[in-house]
């Protein structure tokens, strides 16, 4: 599907917010089109530290919920953490276990198994706590939408602590007004609750968790600094849950990659090892698509308890054999989902759904645990919202996910009566449904979709348009002070037409990578530019032929969307572009 490109354009001065900040005019573009847009707000943004953090008590009940916790310490009650499956829900639980160790606490934790249970809290399990004599249940990433599960809990006698950042469930009334609904908890400590006025509301499970640890550990007199620790785990968190990653959680998750490339954590340490990142600069990326992958994979195709056991684990010879695991359980995911990627592919292109703005596919042999996954790479392939479902233990269950146009919770809410179960985000959603009820739902969500053909079309937002002549090593350095990317904070998108490139070819080993040398207008220098993802592209502009002879002396303009960096091999430093989209220039 060929993408729009469109500029970023903006009425704020940048020429004169640039010599306000000292920062490059690229840069400080880049920064306005992220909202941010004056000197304090840029100064916040790129020298953000742990002490610009706001106060943990300023959330809604926060002081209760820590008080409660505090008093069931100090009365030796049995306390339950209460947790997730994914890396957000196991770096939530592993802060919380240490700091209620740390304060004395008689404390173990509980994350659900994703098949047998699903996600948030059971009411089997519920029972089955309440027997082994847990007094205190805290929760972490889940609970908000907990309504009946918490009421049994209070009908046994239970304390019920709830923190997460999940949206609240809300119903509509005869006029269509939204009425939200909390559960009857004892203290509910979520920043999306609308009489909650804490700065930011966008922190993640391991955010409030972290939180939440500060605040008890102030409770106890116990010195801030023993707290951060916890940002470590915070930071994976924040960036695995694709959060956006502004404000506070830009300030978690920078501070976190600081500590994650010298960390003194034994599972993490261990795990970076397994994977081969040691010694390297932990960027973003590695978190995204390395560290947090292998969390993932425990929760996804056996117990998540394993993370929860590595992030915790101080034996080396331990830790080595819970790496392994989670690594090779990675490698596993990665296949299934390759696999059933493509069948879901063939499927929709060999069926009405190709032609549909709401994808929903049930294919009963996935495995639940990776549908999410499969969902997100059919979303970006089609560029359309997507729903996968699977055989579930008592019915079909999946995961959806969206694009920025159409918000899947409050369409699911519009659907709620053919649903048994469902949550989440407006760009990810979880759902259990009968069988009877699949094509019911697939085709109100395609009757209710408002989406247009121009909604559909990727677009690719250019941040400035940055001539060739330009780049220099300066401006990459600041370029790299941007830096966590992910949602909220992309990594920069920069352009140029008119592109003089020659000796385009195609190099690796399955011959998909697109290499080209681009020419530095009336100068003699070139900088070697690559693009990973060009391969059909490069033979719809140069050709089949072109391909096959590998011409390297023609000479071709083009357009090009591009990121510059820094390559060193053999010590020889130069710069080079990471191309991400191309295209004859008119």
């Amino acid at each position: 599907m060929k993408s729009k490109w469109t500029l970023r354009t903006t009425r704020v001065n940048t020429k004169e917010l640039s010599q306000k900040t000292g920062f490059s005019s690229v840069v400080t573009k880049i920064l306005v089109n992220r909202g941010i847009n004056s000197p304090e707000a840029i100064k916040r943004f790129m020298y953000g530290d742990i002490k610009d953090l706001y106060d943990p008590f300023l959330m809604k009940d926060m002081d209760k919920g820590t008080e409660i916790i505090k008093n069931a310490i100090i009365s030796n009650k049995k306390i339950v953490i209460y947790g997730d499956y994914d890396a957000d829900g196991v770096t939530s639980t592993s802060i919380l276990f240490k700091a209620l160790k740390r304060c004395g606490a008689n404390v173990d934790y509980y994350i659900p198994d994703r098949q047998s249970e699903g996600y948030g809290m059971c009411s089997d399990r519920i029972m089955k706590l309440h027997e082994e004599g847990y007094d205190v249940i805290l929760t972490c990433d889940n609970g908000i939408s907990a309504i009946d599960e918490i009421k049994l809990a209070k009908s046994l006698g239970m304390t019920v602590i709830v923190t997460d950042h999940h949206e609240l469930v809300f119903k509509e009334d005869d006029k269509g007004n939204e009425i939200f609904v909390m559960p009857e908890a004892d203290a509910i400590i979520n920043t999306k609750r609308k009489d909650c006025t804490y700065p930011f509301k966008m922190l993640c499970g391991a955010g409030i968790a972290y939180k939440f640890a500060i605040a008890l550990y102030s409770k106890f007199k116990i010195d801030i600094s023993e707290t951060y620790e916890f940002i470590e785990l915070a930071g994976i968190g924040t960036i695995c849950d694709v959060v956006d990653l502004i404000d506070e959680n830009r300030i978690i998750a920078k501070k976190s990659l600081e500590m994650l490339t010298k960390t003194k954590n034994l599972g993490l340490r261990t795990l970076k090892k397994v994977i081969g990142i040691e010694g390297k600069a932990i960027k973003s990326y590695n978190v995204g698509f390395q560290i947090g992958p292998c969390i993932n994979a425990t929760g996804r195709l056996e117990t998540a308890a394993l993370s929860v056991e590595l992030l915790l684990c101080n034996d080396e010879k331990k830790a080595y054999e819970l790496a392994n695991t989670l690594f090779e359980l990675n490698k596993k995911r990665q296949h299934l989902t390759n696999m059933n990627v493509e069948q879901v592919v063939e499927n929709i292109e060999n069926s009405e759904m190709k032609n549909h703005k709401v994808i929903v596919v049930y294919k009963s042999d996935i495995h639940e645990s990776i549908a999410g996954i499969v969902a997100g790479k059919i979303r970006e392939k089609f560029n359309v919202p997507c729903i996968i479902l699977t055989d579930g233990k008592e019915m079909p269950k999946g995961s959806g996910r969206s694009i920025e146009k159409y918000n899947i919770f409050k369409e699911l809410v519009k659907c709620k009566e053919l649903l048994e179960k469902f949550g989440g985000h407006p760009m990810a959603a979880g759902l259990s449904i009968k069988e009877e009820n699949i094509d019911k739902l697939r085709y109100a969500l395609n009757k209710n979709c408002k989406l247009s053909d121009d909604d559909i079309i990727p677009k690719i937002r250019i941040d400035e348009v940055l001539p060739l002549e330009n780049i220099s090593y300066k401006l990459i350095n600041e370029l790299e002070m941007l830096e966590p990317f992910g949602k909220g904070n992309p990594s920069p998108i920069l352009a140029n037409k008119n592109v003089i490139v020659d000796n385009a070819s195609l190099i690796g080993k399955e011959k998909n990578v697109v290499r080209f040398k681009c020419r530095i207008p009336n100068t003699n220098r070139i900088i070697d530019a690559v693009c990973f993802n060009g391969k059909d592209k490069f033979e719809e502009i140069f050709g089949e032929a072109y391909t096959k002879e590998q011409n390297n002396n023609n000479t071709t303009m083009l357009d090009i969307i591009f990121s510059p960096y820094i390559n060193e091999y053999n010590g020889i430093k130069s710069i080079q572009l990471k191309v991400s989209d191309f295209r004859l220039s008119k």
